[in-house]
């Protein structure tokens, strides 16, 4: 490895390794070759180009799709004391002719430029007067005719391999799939690059999908509130309207969520997007419109309120929490409406017949991928090509393992119902025949003499649906758009209907005993720990502020946890801090020490002001709402304040929170079963199956300790 390129890596970013195949990869630009990169959302892509650009001779030009990436990285980078800057359509003239001015002195390590622009004549003639170290092109999925990001510019890039043929080229993404990816190399003319294809494995994001049954909303808001509270999450719907709907409730709610979609005016969006990047603890309630590029590292949770069309939508979108590599969750309700809603859409496209098809198809896969009952981490893994050889063990289906049932003998009287029916019914019409509902339609069509009428009352209605979904699931029948959803048989049916095959669906079970599997980014079970956090934080968002860049771009969630952890005294002991690089060590580092320093100290006397402050209010008649609202803090930041109270024996438990005796003792002995002495209430939480927030049970403990 390029020792240069080691200590870019300590000195500009502070890490002290390279990951996975990070090293290879900028060796082999820094050697002035080429190189296809796919590499999961979060796994470093962009050192990949950042280091060699700087390591190189020359400027490093990167072809990014979206202004807001151009601005985010650019940020992150000056703040690391690099050389970078952005063209696009923000900059005035002088301010654009300044950036063409540093370019053609070689003033500048990294220029970020947008496709279209890249491939004006004028950029072009500019770069051949200019010393170039070499091309990255950014999402370069977005060259997928087939993809659902496909910018026409990307086809034209090219180009680039015939007026520069001696500048490396590197193609970075981290969404494609096999024939996605020959597109890539086949567009761009990258036959004679190197692939790198790093493992798609996010193994910090828990994934978790379930049936909506009606009730999608309100268990969103449960999710936020019980394990994401105060933290940046990303909440995508299918429609317009629906985004808008969804962030007035959430709003209403006491949380606050934006919307975003391509209906708002654009100075709407950017605001929200400015918002989400620049504040903590914003939600972004969106449609597709949203995310792309999007380079926060501490969003919590993503969570879809309908199915996404592929999954590669699915991923990408996903892949947009826990960047940072600390734990996140993927939440997701969907129902067989959102299958019917996403080929009406599809099936009134412009779109040719083979593009359709080929949608219609990722639709399906996204489809059975929902209804999986084995580890949905495999199945997604091998989605994209990739054997998981263990179950992964944090995802809903090996968390609470699916139960399944054999449906083989009711699939035949479905399948039989659709038959007889004519294949001409939607699914709601198909379930009151199996159920022999006595209505004048039914008469009308005299199917109530039919067979299989009256043949399915073994199942409710819900039981029924779910049933139909999973045949659609498994490829056994097709949703007829044309026929307004009216359902229709497949060949792949006949084994089952014949009996020479078994068909085993999923039992559906209560959502609540599987609900919560999450955790909360950052989490311990003691306060003063939670306190040095909550002030490590509030630091890093004070600097943020006088910098006018995101809380992130100063420091990631995973460097003040490491601060937490680790607690260093001095400059030297910052410095071997993750993610702390000169620059930072020299910007940062003592006020973040000032922070460390005074926490020791308030640890070594006693109780801390802020703690004290909650306390007060509190013993002043405030409720913990008003509280959090008078001290811009969380409710859960308030509650971890009263539970060191309550464990100092300064109040009582019945003061904050109002349960019974038989209420506590069933606490107490679900922590006394399920703590095991490691500090954790995931364990307890799911023991008692959701029946208590976590802040009842952190104040249980507490007493418990006090006592």
């Amino acid at each position: 490895m390029d020792d240069k390129a080691l200590q870019l890596l300590k000195t500009i970013f502070g890490y002290t390794e390279f990951r996975g195949s990070q090293a290879a990869i900028i060796q082999q630009l820094i050697d002035g070759k080429d190189a296809v990169v796919l590499m999961p959302t979060g796994g470093g892509k962009s050192l990949c180009y950042q280091i060699p650009a700087i390591a190189r001779d020359g400027t490093g030009i990167v072809i990014s799709p979206l202004i807001a990436l151009m601005h985010d990285q650019v940020s992150t980078l000056r703040e690391l004391g690099v050389k970078a800057a952005f063209l696009n359509s923000t900059l005035d003239s002088a301010e654009a002719a300044d950036i063409e001015n540093q370019l053609l002195a070689g003033q500048l390590d990294l220029l970020y430029v947008a496709p279209e622009r890249m491939m004006t004549p004028g950029f072009l003639g500019l770069l051949e007067q200019s010393e170039i170290a070499l091309f990255a092109i950014d999402e370069a999925h977005c060259v997928s005719q087939w993809g659902h990001d496909f910018r026409p510019e990307y086809i034209q890039l090219s180009i680039l391999h015939e007026r520069f043929p001696q500048v490396p080229r590197v193609a970075l993404t981290a969404t494609a799939d096999r024939p996605t990816r020959n597109e890539i190399i086949s567009r761009l003319d990258l036959s004679a690059a190197q692939q790198f294809v790093a493992s798609f494995d996010r193994p910090n994001i828990c994934y978790r999908i379930m049936q909506n049954q009606g009730n999608a909303r309100d268990a969103l808001l449960r999710f936020i509130l019980n394990e994401h509270e105060g933290e940046a999450g990303i909440v995508y719907c299918l429609s317009r309207n629906k985004v808008e709907q969804t962030a007035e409730w959430l709003c209403s709610r006491g949380l606050t969520a934006l919307p975003y979609h391509a209906g708002l005016p654009a100075k709407t969006r950017q605001k929200h997007q400015q918002r989400f990047l620049m504040e903590d603890g914003i939600i972004i309630v969106a449609t597709i419109a949203f995310g792309m590029g999007i380079d926060k590292p501490d969003v919590r949770f993503v969570a879809h309120l309908n199915m996404p069309k592929s999954i590669e939508a699915y991923y990408q979108e996903t892949g947009r929490a826990g960047r940072d590599g600390l734990p996140a969750d993927a939440w997701m309700m969907y129902g067989l409406q959102d299958v019917i809603k996403l080929k009406q859409m599809m099936d009134s496209s412009d779109a040719d017949e083979q593009h359709k098809r080929t949608e219609h198809h990722k639709l399906q896969s996204m489809l059975g991928f929902s209804e999986l009952t084995s580890c949905r981490r495999q199945g997604l893994l091998r989605y994209f090509g990739e054997e998981l050889e263990q179950a992964c063990g944090n995802c809903d289906t090996c968390q609470s393992p699916v139960e399944t049932w054999d449906a083989t003998v009711v699939a035949q009287k479905a399948l039989s119902a659709v038959h007889r029916t004519g294949q001409r019914f939607g699914v709601a019409y198909l379930v009151d025949i199996l159920q022999g509902k006595d209505n004048e339609r039914i008469k009308r069509f005299g199917h109530d003499q039919l067979s299989v009428f009256g043949i399915g009352s073994e199942l409710d209605s819900q039981q029924w649906r779910s049933v139909f979904r999973q045949l659609i699931a498994h490829g056994l029948l097709n949703v007829d758009i044309e026929g307004h959803g009216n359902l229709c048989l497949t060949e792949s049916c006949r084994p089952i209907l014949r009996g020479e095959q078994t068909l085993m669906l999923r039992k559906e079970t209560k959502q609540a005993k599987s609900a919560r599997k999450g955790r909360k980014s950052f989490n311990t079970s003691k306060a003063s720990d939670n306190q040095l956090w909550e002030a490590l934080r509030a630091c890093r968002k004070q600097l943020a502020e006088s910098h006018n860049v995101p809380p992130y771009v100063i420091f990631h969630d995973a460097t003040l946890v490491e601060m937490v952890e680790r607690q260093p005294q001095n400059r030297e002991q910052f410095s071997r801090i993750t993610g702390v690089g000169e620059s930072k060590l020299e910007k940062y580092a003592e006020a973040f020490l000032a922070v460390i320093l005074s926490h020791v100290k308030q640890s070594n006397t006693g109780k801390s002001d802020t703690i004290a402050q909650s306390l007060q209010l509190f013993r002043n008649g405030n409720s913990i709402e008003s509280i959090a609202e008078q001290r811009s803090l969380n409710t859960s930041t308030v509650y971890n304040h009263l539970a060191a109270c309550i464990e100092q024996g300064e109040i009582a438990l019945h003061d904050v929170v109002d349960i019974d005796e038989q209420e506590i003792s069933t606490i107490q002995d679900a922590i006394l079963a399920e703590d095991g002495g490691s500090g954790k209430l995931k364990p307890v939480y799911e023991a008692l199956d959701g029946m208590f927030d976590y802040e009842v049970l952190r104040c249980v403990r507490a007493s418990m300790v006090s006592a």
